[in-house]
């Protein structure tokens, strides 16, 4: 898919590409992961991600395009789906207090993950985007200031819908999911002005008020599972969620 849009894209001789990739591309390493990191992606999302961005730069390197690589951390707020069982934890938690539901947490919930509000995000994509004075750099963009952990994130959401119920425990984790995942925001603060001005908290507040205005809904298991065998969560097998 990444490769079909770049390659329509300089065929229509756009003059940059700025590609959003994700912090999966980096794995299994020592956080806070740091642009300068050598990437050890360990899931096929994050190889993926790694990938297209090296066609990318060769593409644009062939073609003499310029290009920029945001990756934001784990973006959230209004408009993110949030029926889809598979991704999205934290409005997955919101749709499921709201119907009166416990958040399940895979493991025993002390990953530790960033959560950007898309608010936040969207200033930095137009400034690569537009800014000539910006190219051929690799961002980490998102709030390095708020480490939390999925029991924290529970809790979050758990207080914001005023759901009183504890969160069911899954002990087999998801495979292949990196245990710490943070990023440094350093250089998006050194060329991109980033700085974080929607606090998770008031970013749960306003994802939660935006499925309450929606309503809830039922959790749709569009896809069918790629691969079913013990290491599949159960969650997911037997669409517990």
């Amino acid at each position: 898919g990444s490769v079909s849009v770049f390659s329509a894209a300089i065929s229509s001789n756009v003059k940059r590409i700025v590609h959003c990739s994700s912090m999966a591309r980096y794995g299994e390493i020592k956080p806070p992961f740091k642009e300068t990191d050598e990437p050890k992606p360990v899931d096929p999302y994050g190889i993926a991600k790694l990938a297209s961005e090296k066609i990318l730069i060769n593409l644009c390197e062939v073609h003499d395009v310029e290009y920029n690589i945001a990756i934001p951390h784990n973006i959230i707020g209004p408009n993110q789906k949030y029926d889809d069982p598979f991704r999205n934890v934290m409005s997955i938690m919101l749709n499921r207090n709201l119907q009166g539901k416990p958040s399940m947490i895979y493991g025993d919930g002390t990953q530790t993950r960033c959560f950007s509000y898309v608010g936040d995000c969207v200033n930095c994509l137009e400034r690569m985007g537009t800014d000539e004075s910006i190219n051929q750099e690799i961002i980490n963009i998102g709030p390095d200031e708020e480490h939390i952990t999925i029991n924290q994130l529970a809790e979050l959401c758990s207080n914001e819908t005023g759901f009183n119920g504890k969160p069911i425990y899954f002990p087999q984790g998801r495979p292949q999911e990196v245990k710490h995942a943070t990023c440094s925001s350093d250089k998006a603060r050194l060329l991109l002005n980033y700085k974080t001005t929607t606090s998770l908290k008031q970013s749960v507040k306003k994802t939660a008020d935006w499925i309450r205005r929606k309503g809830v809904k039922p959790f749709k298991y569009h896809l069918p599972l790629e691969i079913v065998n013990d290491k599949t969560p159960k969650t997911w097998k037997d669409k517990l969620i």
